[in-house]
């Protein structure tokens, strides 16, 4: 196996830790990037290549592909587009910024990213681009409007691009990972009580149930995975020859990409309403 040069978003913990870890172990020149400074000299500190990247803020992006190029001679073999949250949220709740930052960094800033780094890619005559999508840009559930709306938007991106990338040897592949273990509910529940104000939400019932499932430890659904699920998924599009175009993590996410394919879009409604 070649080692090959990667740079991860999000690295701080979950997923994007795992996957950073596991390659590193793996012989891989990993280039691991985080929001906050804390974490990048915890990173540091592990022994990883780490950046500061914020991707709701397009001067951080340039400035981290700039580092990568300084670092790497201008080569990159491969991107894991993996930094992302998830604002709750009834869709009537949530206001015009709220669902712009949603969007600056699940969508607008890892487009930035990936744009960048494509013309190095062209001229190397490879590359590997990695996107972590979610089962929820295969289907929508409530109260998660924002992040289905963004991960919907980065699989009709993602698709797009290799359409357009065919015959560069340069190879898109979607991972749709469903409940894994990592920081993701802290995460939303921090946003859904700074954005959220279900008081006089019509909503407000519902609200109550969901705070229960934002707050509980460990897994809050069944068929939940660690992350590790998704670092073997990550491996075999970095090193197969033929990489996928889309990965499935989990059972919840098999099944659904199979009932939205047979099923009439009533039933399909019908029973994510049970969800």
């Amino acid at each position: 196996m070649n080692s090959k040069t990667i740079l991860i978003t999000g690295c701080s913990s979950g997923i994007g830790y795992s996957v950073a870890t596991e390659l590193k172990k793996r012989g891989h020149n990993v280039i691991a990037t985080a929001r906050k400074p804390d974490d990048v000299a915890r990173l540091t500190q592990e022994g990883f290549t780490a950046l500061q990247l914020d991707l709701a803020d397009s001067q951080s992006i340039q400035q981290a592909v700039n580092r990568v190029i300084e670092l790497t001679d201008g080569h990159c073999d491969a991107l894991f587009n993996n930094g992302a949250f998830g604002q709750p949220g009834a869709v009537e709740d949530l206001t015009r910024d709220v669902l712009r930052y949603q969007f600056e960094t699940n969508l607008f800033g890892t487009h930035e990213l990936t744009n960048l780094l494509i013309p190095l890619m062209r001229k190397q005559g490879h590359g590997r681009i990695i996107y972590n999508s979610s089962i929820l840009g295969l289907v929508a559930m409530r109260y998660r409007g924002a992040y289905n709306a963004s991960k919907f938007a980065l699989e009709g991106l993602a698709d797009t691009l290799r359409l357009e990338l065919s015959g560069t040897n340069i190879h898109i592949s979607l991972i749709e990972p469903g409940p894994i273990l990592s920081k993701f509910r802290e995460n939303s529940y921090a946003l859904y009580k700074k954005n959220i104000e279900p008081t006089h939400s019509f909503h407000k019932d519902a609200y109550e149930a969901m705070e229960t499932r934002l707050q509980k430890e460990g897994a809050a659904v069944a068929f939940t995975l660690p992350a590790k699920a998704v670092v073997d998924k990550v491996i075999h599009a970095l090193e197969a020859k033929q990489p996928k175009m889309r990965y499935y993590v989990t059972i919840p996410t098999y099944l659904f990409a199979v009932l939205k394919r047979i099923l009439p879009m009533s039933w399909l409604d019908a029973l994510l309403r049970k969800v």
